[in-house]
């Protein structure tokens, strides 16, 4: 009788350091999305001047960057599928550290904007294929531990980048950023390229072409849970999104903060995300991925609202601070969860595929809302505190939607 195959790769959990390694690699891979939003972040008024430009075009050279990220990840993850992790893993990221580069000289508003569209594009590729090597390796409560495991790595990039940047503006004007985001990146690639071996064979790989993607991404969008999950990681993200490119000129124009004053309190906010991240963790397996989640979202509308609340009644940063700050560490339950509950049951042929579509919700919906922090400018914290309200309702109304429904495998 033949034997069946063994697990792609039992490896990482079976061996201490060489999961250790695995966690530190593809943390970093998903820290990519915070390095390139988050380390210029106290650099964007600053950009506006320089640039001859205002807030809301300021904040595009975001918006674009998160497009590019959602764009990327819907071919990279495919193509992973495809050809397996490696590969488009390693294109993707020297293409990062070269567009980065190119960056440091935009010379106007409008090109910085198509540079950082690019940039995300070309990031996405660490993104999308360390969650698809996640789900290669874990499935269940076991990918939602190791998710959670992986914050405790990408939630020091919120923490550490815009601190970081806050530095790196008193040493360099703003285009510098750039040029160590390329170095960042050239480290990335020589760990990946050193550190991570293939976890999805040959004979484990889609073969179908752009047709069998095609028939997977119609599966997964008529799988109403997976849908639900995306869309209430989409909108969580979308509120911490707008938290993202809204809070520099709220907290630095608006309530008079530095720009290293403003790193430190978002560094405060990010170390939310790595201490609940852990706590899911502990808590995976003893309590449902769904009651989990439904405590993240529960934190971040919480939060969102009592920020609406503290805006509204004229409160400013004493009342602002604290709700900022729950909206950012609920999310530390809502990731690891939501895309735990998302990948679950899918097969590792389709996890770049299930991965993308993931990624392309998330930071769509980031992306498009993104300027709508910027529409009264920076004179109020109305358009930012509405908007995160919004969004974080429509999150958890969404996930009360998917937690009813059944999953469907795709192929």
């Amino acid at each position: 009788m033949p034997q069946p195959a063994p697990p792609p790769d039992p490896a990482p959990g079976a061996v201490p350091g060489r999961r250790l390694w695995m966690i530190l690699i593809l943390g970093s891979l998903t820290a990519i999305a915070p390095l390139s939003i988050d380390m210029y972040l106290p650099a964007l008024p600053s950009l506006t001047t320089d640039l001859s430009t205002g807030a809301v075009q300021a904040q595009l050279t975001l918006t674009a960057c998160v497009i590019g990220l959602a764009v990327g990840q819907a071919v990279a993850g495919p193509l992973s599928d495809a050809f397996g992790r490696r590969r488009p893993l390693l294109i993707g990221l020297a293409a990062y550290c070269a567009v980065s580069l190119l960056c440091v000289a935009a010379p106007t508003v409008e090109a910085l904007i198509a540079l950082r569209l690019v940039q995300g594009a070309a990031g996405a590729a660490g993104i999308v294929i360390a969650r698809a090597i996640v789900r290669d390796l874990y499935d269940g409560v076991a990918a939602a531990k190791f998710f959670s495991t992986l914050m405790l790595v990408n939630g020091l990039a919120p923490i550490l980048a815009p601190v970081f940047g806050g530095q790196l503006l008193r040493l360099m004007p703003w285009p510098g950023v750039f040029a160590v985001l390329s170095g960042i990146g050239v480290a990335l690639l020589l760990a990946a390229l050193l550190g991570l071996r293939e976890t999805l064979p040959p004979e484990r790989r889609e073969t179908g072409g752009a047709r069998a993607t095609a028939a997977t991404f119609r599966a997964l969008l008529a799988d109403r849970a997976f849908v639900g999950y995306a869309g209430a990681l989409g909108l969580s993200f979308a509120a911490l999104f707008t938290y993202v490119s809204g809070s520099p000129f709220v907290l630095q124009d608006l309530y008079g903060l530095s720009p290293q004053e403003f790193s430190l309190v978002f560094g405060v906010n990010s170390i939310g995300i790595v201490a609940a991240g852990q706590v899911s963790g502990r808590l995976a397996g003893r309590v449902p991925l769904r009651r989990l989640l439904g405590a993240g979202l529960a934190i971040v509308t919480a939060g969102g609202v009592g920020l609406l609340v503290a805006v509204l009644a004229g409160a400013g940063a004493p009342g602002v601070l604290p709700a900022l700050f729950l909206v950012v560490a609920g999310q530390g339950l809502v990731m690891p969860n939501a895309t735990a509950l998302a990948l679950s049951g899918r097969p590792p042929r389709v996890a770049g595929s299930a991965s993308a579509l993931l990624g392309l919700t998330q930071f769509a919906l980031g992306g498009a809302v993104g300027p709508l922090a910027g529409i009264g400018g920076s004179g109020t914290a109305l358009p930012m505190a509405l908007t995160i309200a919004v969004f974080a309702v429509l999150a958890t109304a969404i996930t009360a939607f998917a937690a009813r429904q059944r999953v469907v495998p795709a192929n």
